[in-house]
Parts: structure tokens; sequence; C-alpha cells
């Protein structure tokens, strides 16, 4: 009971009361700090900038390049079997099919609040967004037209003159200049590839006038992705959900132009709509990555990884599988690689020229509370307890 009494005298006198009131304010001062933090970190993934921020932190360059090329090379592989040994001889609709699941992934995202936060409408026009819904549905929907009725080499035959056009559009629209390394650079992949590819050029007349028509909406759709999501605060996800209807409209009215009548009648069974569910969700993994990929680089470069895997699809055939495609075409393959490393190596150069030495806003707001709470820890509460720490 002595004890008892003693220890609550000890509790009630004044210098104690002031350290136990000190540690409580300390205590729920850095209970608001962080609490201050986390809302802020909150608020900034709520935000078109800080979700651009965010898809920038998470998928850089290099893991939107990687990811974007392995979906590229499995959904060229599965089209081809789906518009060939399936016999669904329907690409247009195909093309929609993608569209539409895309339209239905990203539907539930937006319930769920996960879906990223679009600019503001005044930022951009809608007639940017109209124009990159038309030109998504010509390129992608002639892409698969071209796909049917020629090779994968004459496919990928038409992809070099893609380069060549964005190069010619970014200079006259927006004054882009380009060294003359990266010329020579480019031109020596231009060249590989097409030594590459010149032992498969099987194509049908009506496929080669496709693929001349998919080139330009081809390189149209890669700079107005690519340059609304660098100069406009767009994400991947926020732009494929906005653009999205308007392709599925326009690709409704190719079908009747360009794809065969007789749809309601394919055979839907089991194997048969796997195989086109697969390649559904290959073409959302492959407009995801391929805007991911846009907004991190540039149209050119995004077109030069295309030309890349070309190269690897052949000579990985050629060193694991041990096919014969020629001497020429392994030369051809090879220069096409070393041009696309010197290509690499001096984006990266100008990269690391440009980039300034920056704080990120969280980096910065991190060290903005901890440095409040740096300096209230420090602050004397009174004169008497000056220096005392509990």
């Amino acid at each position: 009971m002595l004890c008892s009494r003693k220890m609550f005298n000890f509790l009630i006198r004044k210098d104690v009361r002031k350290i136990l009131k000190r540690k409580d304010s300390d205590a729920g001062e850095r209970g608001r700090a962080l609490e201050d933090l986390r809302a802020s970190l909150f608020n900034e993934l709520r935000t078109s900038d800080g979700a651009k921020r965010q898809q920038q932190r998470i998928c850089g360059p290099t893991v939107a390049l990687t990811f974007n090329f392995l979906v590229s090379v499995g959904i060229i592989l599965v089209n081809k079997l789906v518009l060939g040994k399936v016999g669904f001889n329907y690409p247009i609709f195909l093309t929609f099919i993608h569209y539409l699941l895309s339209w239905f992934l990203m539907a539930i995202l937006k319930a769920l609040s996960l879906l990223p936060v679009s600019p503001p409408s005044k930022t951009t026009p809608f007639t940017s967004l109209l124009s990159l819904g038309i030109v998504m549905s010509l390129s992608n929907g002639l892409a698969n037209v071209s796909l049917k009725y020629n090779s994968v080499g004459f496919y990928q035959m038409a992809k070099i003159a893609v380069t060549p056009t964005i190069v010619l559009a970014e200079f006259v629209f927006f004054r882009k200049r380009v060294s003359c390394q990266k010329v020579l650079a480019l031109a020596v992949v231009s060249i590989g590839v097409a030594v590459a590819t010149v032992t498969d050029l099987q194509f049908h007349f009506f496929g080669a006038c496709i693929a001349l028509a998919w080139i330009v909406p081809s390189a149209v759709n890669k700079i107005l992705w690519s340059n609304l999501q660098q100069q406009e605060n767009w994400t991947a996800l926020a732009l494929m959900w906005k653009t999205t209807p308007i392709t599925l409209l326009f690709l409704v009215t190719l079908m009747p132009w360009l794809d065969p009548p007789g749809i309601l009648s394919f055979d839907w069974n089991r194997n048969n709509t796997s195989a086109i569910l697969v390649s559904a969700v290959l073409g959302f993994l492959l407009q995801w990555s391929g805007a991911l990929a846009l907004g991190a680089t540039s149209a050119t470069t995004h077109v030069v990884l295309g030309q890349f895997k070309t190269c690897v699809i052949l000579l990985g055939g050629f060193l694991i599988f041990g096919s014969n495609p020629g001497v020429t075409s392994i030369c051809g393959a090879t220069a096409a690689l070393a041009g696309m490393s010197v290509y690499t190596y001096l984006n990266l150069l100008n990269s690391q020229k440009q980039q300034p030495t920056k704080t990120s806003p969280r980096q910065a707001l991190f060290s903005l509370s901890k440095s409040k709470l740096s300096k209230e820890n420090s602050e004397p509460h009174d004169g008497k307890c000056n220096g005392e720490y509990v």
C-alpha cells in the first residue's frame, strides 16, 4: 500500500506530468504526420498526374518493351492458328472480339476502382481521342486481314515501311529530328530485316494491297499513343478505356467491307471458341503492353522492337529447332540485330544526357514529413524540459 502511494505521488509530480504529456504529444504528431503522408500518397494515385507517375515508376522502358515483346510473339502465332487451322476467316470480327473483351475487362477494373483516372477533358480535345480510335480500328483490323492473306514473313516485311513513315510524320507534324547515327542504324535494321525475310514472301495480291494500306494508320496510331501519354499525362489503361468504344464502332463499319459473310454459320465448338478466347486475351495484353511501351519510349523504338522480334524468331528457330532459313537470312538477321543494338545504345546515351536528376514527388513528400517529425522532436516544449527525451 505504501509502495502504491509512492508510485502515485511520483506520477503526479509536475516534471513527470510534463514528460508524459510530451510523449503523448509526440506520438500524436507522428501519427498525424504519417496519416498525412498516407493520404497524400492515396491522392496521388487518384489523379491523372499521380497515376502517370505511378505507371512510370512501376513499368519503365525495359519492363514495358519486354512485356510487349513476349505478348507480340504469342499473339502472331495464335492469330495465325485461328485464321488458318481453326478456319476463322473473319479478321475484322476477330479484332472486334479482342477489343470487346478488353472493354469488358477494363469495365471490371473501373467497377473495382482500379482503373487509373483520366486527365480533365479540357486538356485533350475529343478530336484527338476520335482520331486515335479510328486509326486503331484501321491499324489492328487491317493487320489481321494482312496476316490472313499473307505469310508471317511478308507481314513482318511490311512493318519495315512503318519506320521511315513514323520518322517522316514526326518531322513534318512535330519537327522531331533524328541524328545521322540513328538514321544509319535504322537503315541497317531495315535492310537486315528485308534480307532476313526475303525467303518467306508469299503473299496474295489483295493481301499486299491491304498491307500497303495498313502502313499509314499503323504509323499514325503509334505516334498518337506516344504523344498523348508523354505530353498529356494519359496512362495506358485510361487511354484504352476512352478510345475502345470508338474503335468498336468503326470496326463494326469495316466488317461488311473486309469480312466474308457467314459468321453465324461458323462452328463454335469448344476447341475453336477456346482458341479465339486465348487470342482475345492476348489481344488485350498486346494493346496494354503496346500502350505501356509507347508511353515509356518513342514510336520509332516500338517499331524497332517489332523488327527485333522478327529476327529473334528466325535465329531462335535456327539455333534451337534446327531450321535452315539459309545463310542469306541468317546474315540479314544478324546485321539487323547489330543495327538495333547501336540504335538502343544511342537512345540510352540521349536519355542519360537529357534526363535531369529529380526527386520524385513520393520521395519529396516522405522527406518533408521526415523533416517535420525531426523538427518536432528537436523542438523544446518547455523551457525547463529542453533536451529531455523519454
